[in-house]
């Protein structure tokens, strides 16, 4: 609901006179689609923002992208701290939940603390940004520009403002390597970001969870395979990897790796790519990021988790074990409901797109319908030509796939009482597989 509430506003703020540039012709559905792109930290824009909106407009759109990064509750908590409000023992559980964090009793200093990370995380990547956007725009644009990009990579929205686009950067190392750490750091996750650091400090009094551990491992494979293959697939194309050099390809190939994860950054022409990177990058943006980040898909750890069970199913064993611990069949039970939640979901709006935009290409529409599912926000240029039946679609789909399906299933679903007290007998006798 407060999500919902939470579009509502940002739709209507961006209705406001001064909002667009007086040759941008946005309706209302444009405006309803990039609140939830905003909200959602997606990225996926009907027009250019940098072009279509004014710099009232830009700075509403990175508003919103930062309090749905860090979550609506989040901020709702920073107000009653401000206003002096107590947070009672039902919020501080549904706080708890939407940041991933172990013990309700220390959610409020956990939230403080996320607050003063966050702010420190977006400062540094504006000072790195600014010593390329400074001497290249000015001092004030400078700075506004790599303001807004810092705090769009951390939060993984993938919004860009930047005149000319982010191509021209494909072979700079401080843009890639700025913006991919903070794409990285948003999509770890604050509880694997803050486990590590402590970790760092002080490793005889905090351990490295088995959690943290798990999500780096499968973040660290992920971003290898991913390099290495668009590396490989895209070396000799003209239209994305082909005219760089050596080290300009490898640059490349890794930041094309990292953004599929939730940002919706690229640094070449999405729809320039072979249909073998195509696939490759909406396998990643279904995975997605972490469990607790400001990214979106399944998560790292349901595809671990995945991926364990049917090797351990192979081995004959039957319990998952996770760097010495068991992993709960619980947990396995739930990693099963999200990926086959997800991938309905994504079907269902699959469908749906191609019934209502006939003529637009079947890899086009499956792209941006898993992008926006994922809340990637990497496009083929496509959303521009969808049509407001297919907006209201992704909208709906952008809004899912933020606050997760099983979030929405379990929210409305009937629980009986009578029904968990009720054991039936089992059944053996059905094949799978």
């Amino acid at each position: 609901m407060v999500y919902l509430i939470g579009i509502a506003l940002g739709t209507a703020l961006l209705h406001l006179p001064g909002v667009t540039t007086p040759g941008a012709a946005l309706g209302s559905i444009d405006r309803l689609f990039t609140a939830t792109s905003a909200i959602c930290i997606t990225g996926l824009v009907v027009a250019d923002t940098g072009e279509a909106f004014t710099r009232f407009g830009q700075t509403l759109i990175i508003g919103l992208a930062q309090v749905g990064g860090l979550g609506i509750l989040t901020f709702g908590t920073l107000f009653a701290f401000l206003t002096g409000r107590r947070v009672n023992f039902s919020e501080r559980q549904h706080l708890a939940q939407q940041i991933n964090a172990l013990d309700v009793g220390g959610v409020l200093p956990l939230i403080r603390i996320i607050f003063l990370y966050t702010l420190a995380a977006e400062v540094a990547g504006t000072l790195l940004l600014a010593l390329r956007f400074v001497p290249q725009f000015g001092p004030g644009e400078g700075l506004y520009q790599a303001a807004f990009h810092a705090v769009s990579a951390y939060n993984n929205a993938g919004f860009v403002v930047v005149p000319g686009g982010m191509g021209q950067y494909a072979h700079d190392p401080l843009v890639n390597l700025t913006l991919g750490g903070l794409i990285i750091l948003g999509g770890l996750g604050f509880l694997v970001q803050l486990n590590v650091l402590t970790h760092l400090l002080w490793p005889r009094r905090n351990r490295l969870l088995i959690y943290s551990r798990l999500t780096l491992l499968t973040t660290g494979l992920l971003l290898l395979l991913g390099t290495g293959l668009i590396l490989a697939l895209e070396w000799g194309n003209a239209g994305t990897l082909g005219p760089l050099d050596a080290p300009g390809k490898l640059l490349a190939a890794f930041f094309q790796s990292v953004t599929p994860r939730s940002a919706g950054f690229s640094t070449v022409d999405i729809s320039s790519m072979s249909s073998a990177s195509l696939f490759l990058l909406i396998a990643l943006m279904f995975i997605g990021a972490n469990s607790g980040s400001t990214g979106g898909g399944i998560k790292t750890s349901t595809l671990a988790i995945l991926v364990g069970s049917a090797w351990n199913m192979v081995r004959g064993r039957g319990e998952l074990i996770a760097f010495g611990r068991r992993v709960e069949p619980e947990n396995v039970v739930r990693a099963g409901t999200v990926t086959t939640l997800y991938a309905l979901l994504v079907a269902s709006a699959f469908f749906a797109l191609l019934a209502t935009n006939p003529k637009l290409g079947f890899t086009h529409l499956l792209f941006e319908t898993v992008s926006a599912a994922a809340t990637v926000g990497l496009s083929m240029n496509t959303t521009p030509l969808i049509n407001d039946p297919g907006l209201l679609i992704l909208t709906v789909l952008m809004y899912l796939g933020r606050i997760g399906p099983v979030t929405f299933a379990v929210a409305f679903s009937l629980r009986s009482q009578q029904s968990r007290a009720v054991k039936y007998p089992p059944e053996r006798d059905i094949l799978v597989g």
